[in-house]
C-alpha cells in the first residue's frame, strides 16, 4: 500500500511540475504562420463559391460553402457521355450520373501553414475533408479528403493547388464567388 501511495505522489508531483500556463507548440513558427494565415484570409473565403467545368464528354460542377466555423456544405454533379458511331455518323450519348459523386456533403475546413518539404506540402495549405449526406451505394461516403496549396483569394476567386476538377492552366482550381444553379 505504502508503494502505492509513493507512486501515486510522484506521479502527481511530476504532473505538476510539467504543466505550464502557457501552451508549447511543436512549431511555434508554424503555429504562428497558421494564426496568421487564417486571420487573412477566412473572412476572405467565408461564403459560397462554386466551380463549373464542361467539356465534350464531362459535365462538372461544384458549390461550396465555408463557414468562418470551420463548417463546410457543398454540393456536387458530375456527369459523363461517350461519343458512338451510329449510321456512320459520330453522335454523343445522353448524359450519365458519376456513380457515387453526387449530391450534398458536410464536413470541414481549414487553412494552415506547414514547413513539410516531402511531397511538395509546405507552405499555406487548405485543407477540406467532408462526406456525402445521403446512404450510397458507393464504397466510400468521402466526398473530399484534400490537402491543398492555398494559392489565392479575393472578392471574385479562390484558387488552390489540386482538387477534384483542375479547370486552371497551371493544373490549379479555380472557384468563383457566389451560387450558380448546375
Amino acid at each position: 500500500m505504502k508503494i502505492w501511495k509513493l507512486a501515486f505522489a510522484m506521479l502527481a508531483a511530476f504532473s505538476l511540475a510539467s504543466c505550464s500556463s502557457e501552451a508549447e507548440w511543436a512549431d511555434s513558427e508554424a503555429h504562428e504562420k497558421t494564426v496568421l494565415l487564417r486571420e487573412q484570409y477566412t473572412p476572405l473565403i467565408a461564403g459560397t463559391w462554386h466551380l463549373e467545368h464542361v467539356a465534350d464528354r464531362v459535365r462538372f460542377f461544384e458549390s461550396l460553402t465555408f463557414n468562418s466555423d470551420g463548417t463546410l456544405k457543398g454540393m456536387r454533379k458530375w456527369q459523363i457521355r461517350s461519343l458512338v458511331t451510329i449510321d456512320g455518323q459520330e453522335r454523343y450519348t445522353d448524359w450519365q450520373e458519376v456513380d457515387g459523386e453526387n449530391g450534398t456533403f458536410a464536413g470541414t475546413w481549414q487553412l494552415s501553414w506547414s514547413r513539410e518539404a516531402e511531397y511538395a506540402l509546405g507552405g499555406n495549405r487548405m485543407m477540406l475533408t467532408a462526406s456525402f449526406d445521403e446512404a450510397r451505394d458507393w464504397p466510400s461516403p468521402v466526398a473530399y479528403s484534400l490537402n491543398a496549396r492555398f494559392i489565392s483569394v479575393d472578392e471574385a476567386v479562390l484558387c488552390i493547388g489540386g482538387g477534384i476538377v483542375r479547370n486552371g492552366q497551371d493544373g490549379t482550381t479555380t472557384y468563383s464567388r457566389g451560387n450558380a444553379e448546375p
